[in-house]
């Protein structure tokens, strides 16, 4: 299957972001330092994540990530450390939240969760028990990005359940 070009890719930016991670990733945490922006944009100091690992996928490099207050946080609680040095070879996975509060705007950022707490995501067909809750949710929201951050759904099961949606509220 052909991956697709995020918009963001355009931007070049020296840091892991949204555009970078498609699926979620398992990575482990060399190291974290507090730097100056890369971007060189503000004059900020970043808690900023380096990895064990080199490449996101064959032959992309994988870049640093910033970790955000929330991410500041979920670390703290995964090594029940806050000092930064201490966040050292800790296994995390990395994904992508749709629903991330930057200001006055709802965008996608990077989220951080430990490994252990990965569950697998069921298959979500018209036959399963959660089939009237993903619509109630696709009613309530206008998108199915919740049911997709729980549960795997077909792109012809996803279509299925819009248009029933949509015939339902005509």
């Amino acid at each position: 299957m052909n991956e697709k070009t995020h918009f963001k890719k355009a931007f070049k930016s020296p840091y892991l972001s949204s555009a970078d991670v498609v699926d979620g990733i398992n990575l482990t945490i060399a190291c974290v330092k507090l730097e100056a922006d890369k971007t060189k944009k503000t004059r900020d100091l970043f808690n900023t994540a380096y990895f064990i690992e080199k490449e996101i996928r064959k032959g992309e490099p994988l870049k640093p990530m910033i970790l955000n207050v929330t991410n500041s946080k979920q670390l703290r609680r995964i090594t029940n450390s806050p000092f930064i040095d201490d966040w050292v070879n800790v296994p995390v996975y990395i994904y992508v939240d749709n629903q991330v509060k930057f200001g006055r705007e709802t965008t996608e950022g990077l989220r951080v969760m430990p490994c252990n707490s990965i569950t697998i995501k069921k298959e979500l067909t018209p036959n399963s028990p959660s089939w009237n809750n993903a619509k109630a949710a696709y009613k309530r929201d206008g998108n199915l990005d919740k049911v997709l951050q729980r549960m795997n759904i077909s792109v012809e099961n996803q279509e299925l359940l819009i248009n029933e949606c949509n015939n339902e509220m005509a």
